[in-house]
């Protein structure tokens, strides 16, 4: 395991694993997908970032080490998910096209959203310069 891998292996168990919806963001912190999950944010991601079972990644239209930072909403039950999802989505994709297969439309009226948990999975030299891990060019 290199140092870039084991930094996203301790940061990931500092995501939260409740239910929910999460961004994953590029080297500059802009969101470029939307997700959600009812089985556990953590579980989620890390399916993301490792490759497993993820069709924007296995499509290879994101670069898993092009993903600096994951944004999480937890809620309290899974009838929250889909609607912040849908508004979380509809929000980021208007100010810079998502990645996402599909286009969501937020329900009115927009509720407040959870508390945003921000964790870094890409060490800071890794952001600043990409091409230290090898597989940015």
């Amino acid at each position: 395991m290199n140092a870039a891998q084991a930094f996203r292996g301790k940061a990931l168990a500092a995501l939260t694993n409740q239910i929910g919806v999460y961004a994953l963001c590029d080297l500059d912190g802009n969101p470029i997908y939307v997700g959600q999950s009812v089985d556990g944010i953590r579980t989620r991601v890390r399916r993301h970032l490792t490759s497993a079972r993820s069709d924007v990644i296995a499509n290879r239209q994101i670069d898993v080490w092009e993903i600096a930072f994951v944004w999480a909403w937890p809620v309290a039950t899974k009838a929250e998910v889909e609607p912040l999802e849908r508004a979380i989505f509809a929000h980021y994709d208007a100010e810079l096209p998502l990645m996402n297969g599909k286009a969501m439309v937020a329900d009115a009226p927009l509720f407040d959203w959870p508390e945003k948990q921000v964790v870094q999975v890409l060490s800071l030299i890794h952001i600043s310069e990409p091409t230290r891990l090898g597989m940015i060019s």
